[in-house]
């Protein structure tokens, strides 16, 4: 018995989704091109797909990208989820920060979610709108203003508050009256002139 087009596996159309998402696709999108738990784990044995988190897939002959460490916290966070703090500090390379894990903001609504968080991973709560987002290549970041006011109220150090709104401002990312959380959060620490 023949599987309708649309319900047979399709390589063309798993790889287009991956191609956008730097290599990786999530157990729904990989449904959606035709590719059921099953066949993904013949792909695994066969050597062309790996499996490095639980929901998530990466096509192993993808060239390595930018970025690409953070696709899959981002595609278990659905696609709602924004990198944001010191993640995000590091994506727009403001001050020495050097994350461990991976901070991710999801939507309010989510703090009433039950679920497992991968290894790795930071969540913070909050409704992020667009005008607040960057991107980097293939994953959304709180834009710099955002990211900056995020780890003055989360208590980053400040010397790398510091440094990070400093370079921020010499690049043109902020404008000084937009550093309101910061400017509070280093007053006991010198300021930011300090």
């Amino acid at each position: 018995m023949l599987l309708p087009e649309s319900n047979r596996p399709n390589w063309d159309r798993l790889f287009e989704l991956a191609a956008a998402q730097a290599g990786y696709v999530t157990t729904r999108q990989a449904a959606a091109a035709g590719y059921s738990t099953h066949l993904l784990r013949k792909h695994i044995h066969a050597g062309r797909i790996t499996r490095p988190q639980r929901g998530i897939y990466r096509l192993v002959h993808f060239p390595a990208g930018e970025h690409e460490e953070l696709v899959p916290a981002w595609l278990w966070s659905e696609q709602a989820g924004v990198l944001s703090h010191q993640t995000a500090l590091s994506l727009h390379v403001l001050s020495d920060v050097l994350p461990a894990q991976a901070h991710i903001t999801l939507p309010a609504a989510w703090r009433r979610r039950r679920f497992r968080v991968p290894p790795g991973v930071v969540i913070h709560h909050a409704d992020v709108p667009p005008e607040d987002r960057s991107w980097f290549g293939p994953v959304p970041a709180t834009s710099a203003r955002r990211t900056l006011s995020d780890c003055a109220k989360s208590g980053l150090s400040p010397e790398l508050l510091r440094q990070a709104a400093r370079q921020a401002l010499g690049r043109g990312l902020v404008a000084r009256s937009e550093l309101g959380d910061v400017e509070a959060a280093l007053e006991p620490f010198g300021g930011l002139a300090s």
